[in-house]
């Protein structure tokens, strides 16, 4: 194995705490050892909130250790309370198992499952154990373990006792407990001695730790307990939420959010958070990341960085060909040659603009530009119209139209882009579709 994780994750800035610091590099250092990180399935996909910690389980396993991605078959039936000032909506046993089996395919993307491998990643429910414990069973063994005075000190909890009006309920006050018996279930019987998890995760780690030291009591003081490692909570640097763009989260399956929506937002980073992003999200080595922001500096028009950032978060989610596929849709985009574009990436490239429907039919004669803009976002009136068009303002698949005639230009099924759209925009960026059928 090699050595170095805590130097790596350092630089990268993605430890915001871990426990037994003075400890813990001797103990990453001296042998493989094996981590975990779990994900509660509350819906069919991860959104990029979820990446980080999926990194760190691949900086993981490419230092030598084996990493444990567990899904929360189990504890996704409760709802933690991290970060939640309102009770979840408990979810049917049905509706969690499909979200477990819709979600596990997103970590193939970064981590190793080939059990060839000495360090393989290995994926477990913690269903399979939770399901089988009596709610006797969890008092005795692990209830008696906690102090109340010391549950109700934790953020998750404090917070929502605090809100009067919310508060909390016994369901959600007693997940710490299921996490912390998942951390010792995973140490008796696969000797994970590590939990990675975001910096809102900490105090249940810790819980976990002290379960594993209070069931290991009778055994040697050298024989290594539990250790946790958590990141930072990732922001932007104008204070709006990470992971969200116009239209909603980003997501890390092509069914939420395309891959040309996904390499967008990425390509959209603020030069500020461009450096900090490439450091969380790509396995990008100290000297590239640096040298691209060198280059970056010199010439921040070009936007290299991000280039480099959307090109490579979105090669490791959905691949080369989709890479590809985004950068000749949005050549195309900016060159003006729309007609390129296949029916996909013209679904995927248009899917948040403005649109409207209209009856095919009338592009037999064909239909007055000048009438038609009017019932499009682009013209609040039949005189703003004629003012565009007059200015050379209006561009028809990306084509602009020259003042002179653009008056008497009319619609007509020529202009139809995979037999069903016309795509329309004033000035640079306003676009809107046309729908015809």
């Amino acid at each position: 194995m090699s050595g170095g994780l805590l130097e790596e994750l350092k630089w990268r800035g993605l430890i915001h705490q871990t426990t037994a610091d003075d400890e813990l590099p001797g103990f990453l250092n001296s042998a493989a050892r094996v981590g975990y990180c779990g994900f509660d399935p509350t819906n069919d996909s991860l959104t990029i909130g979820n990446l980080m910690p999926i990194m760190l389980l691949g900086h993981l396993q490419r230092h030598g250790h084996r990493p444990i991605v567990l899904m929360g078959g189990g504890t996704g039936l409760i709802g933690d309370p991290s970060g939640k000032d309102a009770e979840r909506s408990l979810l049917t046993r049905e509706k969690v198992a499909s979200n477990v089996a819709a979600c596990s395919r997103v970590f193939e993307r970064v981590l190793d499952f080939e059990q060839t491998s000495p360090n393989a990643a290995v994926l477990v429910n913690n269903v399979d154990w939770l399901g089988e414990l009596g709610f006797l069973e969890v008092l005795r063994d692990v209830g008696k373990h906690f102090s109340v005075n010391a549950m109700i000190q934790k953020d998750s909890v404090r917070d929502r006792l605090e809100n009067r009006e919310q508060g909390i309920s016994y369901t959600e006050f007693s997940y710490m407990l299921l996490q912390a018996y998942d951390f010792l279930h995973l140490r008796r019987t696969m000797d994970c001695t590590l939990q990675i998890a975001g910096s809102d995760q900490y105090g249940n780690i810790v819980c976990g730790i002290d379960l594993i030291r209070r069931d290991m009591i009778e055994q040697p003081e050298s024989s290594p307990r539990g250790y946790g490692i958590t990141g930072p909570l990732v922001t932007k640097a104008d204070g709006t939420k990470f992971g969200k763009s116009e239209s909603g989260a980003i997501w890390l399956t092509a069914e939420r959010t395309s891959p040309w929506a996904f390499h967008q937002f990425w390509l959209n980073a603020s030069d500020e958070d461009t450096g900090k992003y490439l450091r969380f999200f790509t396995f990008l080595d100290k000297e590239t990341i640096e040298d691209l922001e060198r280059r970056h500096a010199e010439k921040p028009h070009e936007r290299l960085a991000q280039r480099a950032l959307a090109n490579e978060v979105t090669r490791m989610m959905h691949g080369q060909e989709e890479v590809d596929r985004a950068e000749a849709a949005a050549a195309a985009l900016f060159g003006g040659d729309i007609r390129t574009l296949d029916d996909l990436q013209l679904a995927d490239v248009f899917a948040d603009v403005p649109h409207s429907s209209h009856v095919i039919d009338q592009l037999g004669e064909g239909v007055l530009l000048v009438d038609l803009l009017p019932e499009t976002s682009l013209a609040g009136s039949k005189r703003e119209a004629r003012e565009f068009l007059k200015n050379g303002s209006i561009a028809i698949n990306g084509e602009k139209l020259d003042g002179e005639g653009a008056l008497d230009r009319r619609l007509m099924s020529g202009d139809l882009l995979h037999g069903h759209t016309i795509l329309l925009k004033r000035g640079k960026k306003a676009w809107h579709a046309t729908r015809w059928k």
